[in-house]
């Protein structure tokens, strides 16, 4: 596996001749997010615009702010369209259930760089039909992200919240050449077995149990060492790249997650109970992977107060800067976007009795793959949580990261 350097190296070889300075900006695509209101309007189809803020407020719902920030959404995505039209940039709106069609096979060929804008959610999903599974060989398409609504979102993803209030000048400086290449690592993930398939999968981002279209990979069958070290005949690469992490773990959040671990293909086998397995990449460390792991300035302070010289004045010093103490141990989790190493986070890990097995299994770990085993009842594998898999009793997949994976995007901070 190859280094983080080494990593930028060979992607600065890849696109020695595609610099910014001859990125051609012609044509866009915009991937607008899926507001509330438009939300509300698809679970009720039937009913008038009157009817459905009526429903609304009988439920209990704000409407207003429901309105006021669709309106806020719907107000900005003019003004990126009109920003990329201003610099003579064809442009092609879509929505995020409209990426998820054929349609976005076709302009996804089409276009010079893809555009989300709403939030970070919106942001992953257009990652996951970024360049799925290209070869080094073939260029990719890029990403550069706005958020629509820097007050009540985070968007760590998007450009600074600089860029919400002055969109042109990103649109500007992107058709100038005046920016920088990021490339984010993602997870790919294979699912070994007997025969091949891939199980349905289902489209969490429309908040209903809609199956995916199925994108075929080709089965590939195990050479012999893999197949007998993990007792199994092909394996088949699914079509979606996480960028920010895989979960596995049981679809009922307070049923325990039954699994095992094999880690860079070593001869340990590790059991483990826990409430689901979070393998996140760089960029997703600023995610789920620091919600897991954090610690909080009463953390800190409960520690110091356990010692045996708890009262010592070395210690009464330290409990004054509790949560500068948290803060850097807090920033410690994070690792860059392109880093070519997983970090594997086991969830509330059952201590007791036998497990873990073997006690010096760790419960979070820097890793290059991890081969995960259910022996779950009703799990599932979800990448980005977008795209949900069944994981069950004897399900098998390898998790991993290689180079030509990676998401090319736009930096401008």
């Amino acid at each position: 596996m190859l280094k983080s350097s080494q990593l930028v190296q060979q992607f600065a070889k890849e696109y020695a001749k595609f610099t910014p300075a001859n990125f051609k900006l012609e044509r866009a695509l915009v991937v607008t997010k899926l507001s509330r209101y438009e939300f509300e309007q698809l679970r009720h189809p039937g009913l008038s615009k009157e009817q459905l803020e009526q429903k609304l407020r009988n439920r209990g719902t704000d409407v207003e702010m429901v309105l006021y920030l669709h309106n806020l959404h719907k107000d900005f995505e003019r003004r990126i369209v009109q920003s990329f039209q201003n610099v003579g940039c064809e442009v092609k709106l879509a929505s995020r259930l409209e990426f998820r069609s054929s349609l976005s096979k076709e302009v996804m060929r089409w276009a010079d760089v893809i555009v989300p804008v709403g939030g970070d959610g919106t942001f992953l999903l257009s990652a996951g039909r970024a360049s799925p599974l290209f070869a080094l060989s073939q260029q990719k398409t890029p990403i550069v992200g706005f958020n629509s609504d820097p007050l009540h979102s985070e968007g760590r993803l998007m450009l600074p919240k600089y860029f919400s209030e002055n969109p042109s000048d990103a649109v500007s400086r992107i058709k100038s050449g005046d920016f920088k290449w990021m490339h984010r690592s993602r997870v790919r993930t294979t699912l070994l077995g007997s025969n091949g398939k891939i199980p349905e999968s289902t489209d969490l981002f429309r908040h209903t149990e809609v199956k995916m279209e199925q994108v075929t990979t080709q089965p590939e069958v195990l050479d012999p060492e893999m197949a007998s070290k993990y007792k199994a005949k092909m394996k088949r690469i699914l079509p979606y790249l996480a960028l920010n992490e895989v979960f596995i773990g049981e679809h009922l959040s307070a049923r325990v997650s039954h699994l095992q671990l094999v880690l860079d293909h070593q001869d340990v086998v590790n059991k483990t109970k826990c409430s689901g397995l979070c393998v996140s990449t760089g960029t997703g460390s600023t995610s789920w992977h620091t919600s897991i792991n954090r610690i909080t300035s009463r953390d800190v302070d409960a520690l110091l107060r356990s010692l045996p010289n708890s009262d010592s004045e070395d210690v009464l010093r330290l409990r004054e800067n509790t949560e500068e103490i948290a803060q850097r141990y807090n920033q410690g989790l994070l690792f860059p976007p392109d880093d070519p190493r997983l970090c594997y986070s086991i969830r509330e890990q059952i201590c007791v009795g036998v497990w873990p097995s073997p006690k010096t299994f760790k419960e979070r770990d820097f890793v290059q793959s991890v081969f995960v085993k259910s022996h779950c009842i009703d799990a599932n594998l979800v990448i980005d949580g977008s795209i949900s898999y069944p994981f069950n009793d004897g399900a098998k997949a390898l998790l991993e990261i290689y180079p030509e994976d990676a998401l090319l995007t736009i930096a401008l901070d």
